[in-house]
């Protein structure tokens, strides 16, 4: 056929490599910028942790260098892009995403979920705040602005505040535009790296000799090393970032990180050894003694080239902040699919798979890292609160990745080994960063605290309310609802009412439901619709199935949507009434008047029934409080209806009590005969009680 492509011809192959350029580069923009970003700090912690520049000694620099090339390729390369990339579902990457596909095989796994995604969350609050603020103080290099800047820091922190501001303001235009944006950007951040690391590296190959791991070894042993162990904390901050790799993998596809980490990787480890090779060739520097804080990624550069550096590492701190707020909003959006965190508005502003933005979260990450900004003001010290939380995250991961490789995949030695091998890797970390909990790190630990709080209260709440809830068998009330239908006398609510039910099986529905539609608040339909949500382990599963009860008013709908999928109950529901009109299971329900003229399909009122508590009697004591916590939670933070896109629609919500288990029923005896009087102790003898009144009037 005129003009058809045959499969292999040159344009055809043009289009797919520009395609496989653009998800390059927007992966570029979304997932390196955390890890792209560490050069600017990690080698200024090392230095300040030991004392100084005038303090290190030759060996003591490969043996640092040695640290980041094996821990970049023990931690990011062979663990995260090789290994847990392995470990997807259906494309999708994370903590959440991995609980979904290996909680069967054991209810202690949720709480490794929950930790491991409250620890990243927290992560989510100080990446933006250490990054930004590096790059920003970075102007003190430049003799003329660090004297326009004085002695005070409130400049800096008042220029990190305008730009983490604009950052937060920009989400809602969503991580695709962004990512288009930044992609460019960040690959000339890590062309610039790997430059001007060749540059130095240039002036002494000799750097990398560390390359072998023995001068890691020696290191941490080395009477040189003033930090000891604990210099692995300084040293973890050059892998934060493979985490959230890990968890973008639905944004921008495993294809995408498996052909951009080779050269992010080469061009840090570039940059790494031409700051070692400087640090050589000054650590008997006069000059640099005196200072209070060398930067050797700013130091090293040209007077004339620190001001393009200031710049362009900004941009590149924005992305790397940018990047843990896109895996925040993922996060919170399969935690609340997995019922561990209320449900909230959430937004699709791009047509890319994944792309979602949270207002709220973007709020609560806005105040976090403005605060965290303002309690520390100083890039070193926030540098002492960052890096905890994410050991601990890591360690999580690696745990849900054993279970995943035994129990699914059937891998046991292999299972074995990355137990064993990075498990004990990042639990040294872990065990070398608690030494900045006392200096900051207990910042990190107090939001992951509160977050998985949250997140065990509401989980708990949860399975509390199933526990406790009374089912019935919808058939028996058939006959009750078709009379109501029938009832002209009674006012018609909606075409269509419809309830959410948690339940999945369609032969018994929540009493309250039923309470609901004939005690409650009567209520007469055309046609009664119990909506089960159904999250299903495929990220964009959307299916549906009905059950009509050989009935042509009362449907149970069980929706099957994916853990990633757009849960607007409103969009789908009107598709399938459209379905069932046409196939006659429904009847044409005649909607005359419309300004969009007539329809068949009628109106609509949906239904939420919320539990509260009405007394605390017989409930103990502490499954009392967690729901009343849940219930405050979802005052404040919980958005059904937003949620489920039904922000515009006909809504009713009933609050009925928690019938809190079996409680003992006391049954009243009745006393038959007349009211006897009582004693009056009160010793007035003028004074009749009411039983004597009761009795003269009864006579």
């Amino acid at each position: 056929m005129k003009g058809e492509l045959s499969a292999g011809s040159p344009v055809q192959n043009n289009r797919k490599n520009k395609t496989k350029l653009g998800m390059v580069l927007i992966a570029m923009g979304i997932v390196y910028g955390d890890i792209g970003t560490s050069p600017m700090y990690v080698m200024k912690s090392v230095l300040e942790g030991n004392g100084g520049i005038e303090t290190v000694s030759p060996d003591f620099v490969l043996g640092v260098y040695s640290l980041v090339i094996w821990t970049i390729t023990l931690l990011t390369t062979i663990q995260f892009v090789l290994i847990a990339m392995k470990a997807d579902n259906n494309g999708e990457g994370g903590i959440f995403a991995l609980y979904s596909l290996v909680r069967k095989y054991g209810k202690w796994l949720i709480f490794v979920a929950m930790l491991g995604g409250a620890t990243m969350l927290a992560d989510g609050v100080l990446t933006p705040a250490v990054t930004v603020m590096n790059a920003i103080d970075g102007l003190r290099s430049i003799s003329a602005i660090n004297n326009f800047l004085g002695e005070s820091q409130w400049p800096v922190v008042v220029i990190v505040l305008l730009i983490l501001s604009a950052l937060f303001i920009v989400q809602r235009a969503g991580t695709s535009r962004i990512g288009k944006t930044f992609g460019p950007v960040m690959l000339a951040w890590f062309s610039f790296l790997g430059i001007v690391g060749i540059v130095h590296l240039s002036k002494d190959f000799s750097v990398l000799r560390a390359i072998n791991p023995m001068y890691a070894i020696k290191v941490l042993f080395s009477s040189e090393n003033k930090m000891g162990y604990m210099i692995l904390g300084s040293v973890f901050l050059s892998t934060t970032g493979a985490e959230a790799l890990y968890s973008d993998m639905g944004h921008v596809g495993k294809d995408s990180i498996y052909m951009s980490w080779p050269i992010v990787k080469i061009c840090l480890l570039l940059n790494y050894g031409g700051q070692c090779a400087w640090i050589l060739s000054h650590m008997n520097d006069a000059s640099l003694a005196g200072m209070e804080s060398v930067n050797p990624f700013f130091q090293m550069l040209t007077p004339s080239m620190r001001i393009f550096a200031v710049l362009i590492s900004t941009v590149a701190s924005i992305i790397a902040s940018q990047a843990l707020i896109t895996g925040s909003f993922t996060l919170v959006s399969e935690a609340v699919n997995l019922d561990l965190l209320p449900h909230m508005h959430t937004l699709y502003p791009s047509d890319l798979k994944g792309q979602l933005y949270i207002p709220l979260v973007n709020r609560i990450l806005w105040i976090g890292c403005s605060l965290v900004v303002l309690y520390f003001r100083s890039s070193s010290r926030i540098e002492n609160a960052y890096g905890l939380a994410i050991t601990i995250s890591m360690l999580m991961t690696t745990l849900l990745i054993v279970v995943y490789m035994v129990r699914i995949k059937g891998q046991y030695i292999g299972g074995a080994l990355v137990g064993i091998i990075f498990g004990a890797l990042e639990f040294f970390f872990f065990i070398a960063s608690c030494g900045k909990f006392i200096i900051g790190g207990y910042v990190a630990i107090m939001i992951s605290l509160l977050i998985l709080l949250i997140m065990i209260i509401w989980n708990r709440g949860t399975n509390i309310e199933r526990r406790e809830r009374i089912f019935v068998r919808l058939e028996d009330y058939i006959t009750n609802l078709s009379e109501l239908r029938a009832d002209n006398s009674i006012p018609l609510k909606a075409d269509n009412i419809v309830f959410f039910t948690g339940n999945g099986d369609p032969e018994t529905i929540d009493r309250d439901i039923v309470y609901s539609i004939l005690d409650k608040d009567i209520k007469r339909a055309k046609a009664y619709w119990l909506i089960h949500i159904n999250t299903t382990e495929q990220p964009y599963e959307h299916t549906y199935r009905v059950e009509n009860y050989g009935t042509d008013f009362v449907f149970f709908v069980t929706i099957n949507l994916g853990f990633k999928v757009n849960q607007r109950v409103n969009v789908y529901l009107r598709q399938i009434v459209q379905d069932m009109i046409k196939t006659n299971e429904l009847p044409d329900q005649d909607r005359r008047y419309s300004i969009y003229g007539p329809s068949p399909i009628g109106t609509f009122r949906f239904c939420f029934i919320r539990n509260n508590l009405s007394a605390s009697d017989g409930v103990p004591f502490l499954d009392y409080y967690t729901l009343l916590a849940k219930y405050r939670i979802r005052r404040h933070i919980g958005d059904h209806i937003k949620w489920y896109g039904l922000e515009n629609s006909q809504l009713t919500i009933e609050f009925v009590p928690l019938y809190y288990g079996k409680q003992t029923q006391v049954k009243l005896e009745r006393i038959y005969g007349s009211y006897e009087p009582e004693d009056d102790d009160t010793g007035d003898d003028n004074n009749e009680n009411v039983y004597d009144k009761l009795y003269m009037i009864k006579r």
